[in-house]
């Protein structure tokens, strides 16, 4: 079938030279690389799941997590209440 499409510059420069390169007529180099690119975009993106690892960080002696007021005052100073 044919179709007109608009193709940028660098990518037609890409292309003529990949099928001068093989030595192969430049349609077929891009139906190869529309085909390529398709199955790409078709598929899902599969990413590596993001874990953390947990770390007991403890308490320091004289802390209470009871009154998070008084922790933070503790830890950050009486100015800034």
């Amino acid at each position: 079938m044919r179709t007109t499409l608009t193709i940028e510059d660098d990518v037609l420069d890409r292309a003529r030279s990949i099928a001068t390169r093989l030595r192969a007529p430049f349609r077929k180099v891009v139906n190869e690389a529309l085909r390529a690119g398709l199955e790409t975009v078709e598929a899902p993106v599969r990413r590596r799941p993001y874990h953390t690892r947990p770390h007991k960080m403890g308490l320091r002696t004289g802390r209470n997590l009871d009154n998070i007021q008084e922790l933070l005052a503790q830890v950050e100073g009486e100015d800034f209440r």
